[in-house]
């Protein structure tokens, strides 16, 4: 065992060398882009919703969709634990996950038409339930391939696996996400028409026929020519047992600083909810073509790119978390800019009914700035992960911070769109009278107003700017709870953070 574990060090500190690893590079992207397809198309069809007339509070229900990714853990032991020798450790679970997604997506390719036309309207329970399950078939095949490119890459070369997933998975989103709704839109495929028409130039069902057919495809090349084969370098954390695993995951939880932390990743972005959730949404309810908030993702993406290894110079100290705080006001201040840019929005397309050249360049310019302060206090929260988790049960402790990290994201979004359509105020055009506008109608057969004859309904003032008040001043407030303890738990001893075993094990070391 000592010698093995010596052959396993002295792998480890080779320098990387992507000699005889070209390939399984390649598959690890591919399978990554696999990946990012149905994140991306999750992300796009809220704008698709919107041309359907669905209200923020039905938007708040299809949100739900996008939670799989956040509760992996939830699923992830067993998913390690469960398998066939025979078959692959991995092979197991990515082989039936992706054909599942490629025979899912085939089916509902043929129903999608009728459920996003109904005459009703869409069925957004409906909707939400297929795209949860293709996000849940997703993560489950992201936790297998992860593990898989631990044992499919050489030793030196693990660290480039982190680098196939960014690349891998940001290039299926962009291709599920930006190319498609560019592709989709109308007014973008009428550029390259002589008359106008309707439609796109892709459907959102040939859409999801065509990479069907990709999954299906790509995982019977994968299982055929790509065998997996048993490593050595797997260490005892990835033999657990699903029993043991869960039983770690508990052992953790009850860490005090761990449960501390918890509360603080829990609560942090309550202040931005409004913010991330609906402005996109709101800038495409204001007038912005859907294709064009698309292709605002494209001067964005080397930015993302960028940014986290600039950014990681100034979170490799002692205290990463530091560059979160300095980050944090500055994001709360967007949620304002954000605000003023919507009005803004509004006032130029009344004006105009279209958008002039600068409009588009202070909206690009207001995004990149944003990002840098997304992306500060999401690195220094990613940094401040890898500095306190337990070296012996390293990937159980960062996957259980990582879901934590991701659900204090998620419920915010989710509560703040459900919110919208209830703090908007809204009144009847011609007696002044209270209503509630209907953004589900999709005629004004619903307009109450228009029922009582008097008038329509129009909106006085948004819930946007209402929520963007709110959550600021309560992202103020916690700014000034969070900052003492955030400034104490960086200064809790290293062993404060271990689980109990691995201390007695450090001590006995000693």
């Amino acid at each position: 065992d000592c010698d093995e574990s010596d052959e396993r060090s002295k792998s480890f500190r080779k320098q990387p060398n992507l000699q005889g690893d070209y390939l399984n590079i390649a598959i690890l992207l591919f399978l990554y882009l696999l990946q990012g397809i149905p994140i991306g198309l999750i992300s796009g069809v809220p704008l698709i919703l919107m041309n359907r007339g669905i209200g923020y509070s039905q938007q708040a229900i299809f949100s739900f969709a996008i939670w799989p990714f956040s509760c992996k853990l939830l699923w992830a032991p067993i998913v390690d634990s469960v398998y066939s020798s025979r078959f692959g450790r991995r092979k197991s679970w990515m082989i039936p996950a992706q054909y599942l997604i490629g025979a899912f997506m085939i089916i509902i390719s043929y129903y999608l038409d009728s459920m996003f036309n109904a005459i009703d309207g869409p069925n957004i329970y409906l909707l939400t339930a297929l795209f949860l399950i293709l996000n849940f078939l997703a993560a489950t095949q992201d936790i297998a391939v992860d593990g898989w490119a631990l044992t499919m890459l050489k030793p030196w070369n693990v660290g480039y696996a982190s680098t196939c997933n960014t690349v891998g998975q940001t290039s299926g989103y962009f291709l599920g996400y930006v190319v498609f709704l560019i592709l989709e839109s109308p007014r973008f495929a009428n550029y390259f028409r002589h008359e106008p028409q309707n439609e796109g130039l892709i459907s959102l069902n040939g859409f999801f026929f065509f990479w069907g057919i990709v999954f299906i495809v790509a995982t019977t090349m994968v299982m055929l020519f790509k065998s997996e084969k048993p490593s050595v370098h797997e260490n005892d954390e990835e033999n657990m047992s699903i029993r043991d695993t869960y039983a770690k995951l508990i052992q953790i939880m009850k860490l005090k600083p761990v449960q501390s932390f918890a509360a603080i990743l829990l609560t942090c972005k309550i202040g931005f909810a409004i913010t991330d959730a609906a402005t996109g949404l709101k800038l495409k309810e204001a007038g912005l073509p859907m294709d064009h908030i698309a292709l605002m993702a494209i001067p964005m993406l080397p930015l993302q790119m960028i940014l986290p290894w600039i950014i990681s110079r100034y979170t490799n100290g002692p205290r990463p978390l530091d560059v979160f705080l300095r980050a944090y006001p500055f994001r709360l201040i967007f949620c304002f800019i954000f605000a003023g840019l919507l009005w803004w929005t509004r006032t130029l397309y009344a004006r105009f009914s279209y958008f002039p050249f600068y409009y588009y360049a202070v909206l690009i310019i207001l995004y990149a700035l944003h990002q840098i302060t997304v992306y500060s206090m999401y690195v220094a929260i990613m940094a401040f992960h890898a500095k306190i988790s337990d070296p012996s049960i390293g990937g159980t402790y960062m996957t259980l911070l990582n879901t934590i990290t991701n659900l204090g994201g998620n419920w915010p979004t989710t509560l703040s769109l459900w919110l919208l359509d209830y703090t908007s105020l809204s009144y009847c055009s011609m007696d002044g009278s209270k209503c509630t506008l209907k953004t589900a109608a999709k005629n004004d057969e619903n307009d109450s107003c228009q029922a009582k004859g008097v008038g329509k309904c129009a909106l006085w003032l948004d819930g946007y700017y209402i929520e963007t008040f709110l959550f600021v001043i309560i992202g103020i407030m916690w700014y000034f709870w969070g900052r003492k303890r955030i400034n104490r738990m960086q200064t809790i001893s290293a062993k404060q953070w271990l689980c109990s075993n691995s201390l007695q094990q450090q001590r006995h070391d000693s």
